[in-house]
């Protein structure tokens, strides 16, 4: 038995009709399509892929920014306030870097320790005694400085642990 009454429900046509043209008149909106095809986008389109392929010959990783190294404030002449401003970014450069080797330190340890279980305080000696050293380092460095870490508060820091190694000497 048939699923349908072929007299209730032609078939379609096999291929679509053409659309006859009706006027003379060319379409506006085919006109406007290519008026800014060939004003607009085209020469945009040369014009950033000439762009590109100078900027192909020197490729430049934005994520790979260097800055150059400034003299620390110790070095700075007394009044240069550009120099110490420079200074200063080089500090907060230095201390996210030191942040962010704490981190990887931090997650390798955590890493050893998963992996190992029970037992990682003898197989993840080398791990552990690494984060301990960054960790210490770190703390010497940037420990009790507060919420309001500067390079000036960090030297003067250094400056007081010295003379308290010198007195005890």
């Amino acid at each position: 038995m048939k699923d349908h009454e072929p007299d209730a429900y032609p078939q379609p046509p096999k291929r679509t009709p053409v659309a006859e043209k009706e006027t003379a008149l060319p379409n506006p909106a085919l006109i406007g399509s290519k008026l800014f095809y060939y004003s607009v986008d085209l020469p945009v389109t040369k014009f950033r892929e000439i762009i590109d392929s100078i900027r192909g010959r020197n490729k430049y990783y934005y994520y790979h920014q260097n800055f150059r190294r400034v003299p620390d404030l110790t070095e700075c002449v007394e009044g240069d306030y550009l120099c110490y401003y420079e200074a200063e970014m080089q500090w907060r450069r230095d201390f996210k870097v030191d942040q962010e080797i704490v981190k990887i330190m931090q997650e390798r340890l955590r890493a050893c320790q998963t992996r190992e279980g029970p037992s990682y305080l003898q197989n993840c000696s080398n791990e552990l005694k690494q984060f301990d050293e960054v960790a210490k380092a770190f703390d010497a460095r940037y420990g009790d400085l507060g919420a309001f870490a500067s390079g000036r508060r960090c030297l003067m820091k250094q400056k007081q642990r010295m003379l308290e190694q010198q007195q005890q000497a």
